[in-house]
């Protein structure tokens, strides 16, 4: 019986839900997204702040069923406090406190500077199970003046009443102990409220400086 090769170059990955969400695949089958189909809703500029606060009807903040995706992106973020974590949460419609049930997985790879060690790992600590603290997006965010961490956040069809709000977070910072790291983050807001807020933050001390950007993902 002859055996038949697959030409893995020749499928088509990019799924009929990516197109609509504004996805497209790149050269290496890799999903990106169609510039054109971005639309920047409001950038806000860190100074000395205790949080950065997206919130749906407030200074020309959109976080509704207009997008069925949304996209934070955080550029140079530099906190106050060394070797902090840097963490978010969100709010149902209605709701307050920035206390939403959360359940997530995280992971990072690092590489010291020295070379000692490159490591790939789960965070057992950055995770949470039907938690409702602020989700770990960043464990150990160092301070110094060149020193900031950048971070893109997806957050699913918020405004569904019907599923679970799922997100997504990968960031890349530069760590107290001198060596940068690749930070994955992934879950899910347990409910089926629209959660119309999102907040950012140190678990201590302010944001010095940085951009926050949100974006909305029309459909194609």
């Amino acid at each position: 019986m002859a055996l038949t090769k697959f030409n893995y170059n020749s499928f088509d990955v990019t799924s009929a839900a990516n197109t609509a969400l504004g996805f497209n695949a790149n050269a290496n089958g890799f999903a990106t997204i169609n510039p054109g189909s971005m639309t920047l809703i409001k950038t806000l500029t860190a100074s000395s702040d205790s949080t950065i606060d997206f919130k749906d009807g407030t200074s020309s903040v959109v976080l509704d069923n207009t997008y069925p995706a949304y996209m934070f992106k955080i550029i140079n973020m530099n906190p106050a406090t060394t070797n902090a974590i840097f963490e978010f949460q969100g709010n149902a419609s209605g709701g307050s406190g920035f206390n939403e049930t959360i359940t997530s997985s995280s992971f990072r790879a690092y590489h010291t500077e020295s070379d000692s060690a490159a490591v790939l790992t789960y965070l057992v600590n950055d995770d949470l199970a039907q938690g409702t603290d602020y989700q770990h997006l960043a464990n150990g965010v160092g301070n110094g003046s060149d020193e900031s961490l950048c971070l893109e956040l997806f957050l699913f069809n918020p405004s569904s009443t019907t599923f679970v709000k799922h997100f997504i977070a990968r960031c890349i910072f530069y760590e107290d102990a001198n060596m940068p790291v690749d930070h994955y983050t992934a879950g899910y807001f347990n409910t089926t409220s629209a959660i119309d807020e999102i907040s950012f933050k140190m678990s201590s001390g302010n944001i010095d400086t940085g951009t926050f950007k949100l974006y909305g993902i029309k459909d194609s």
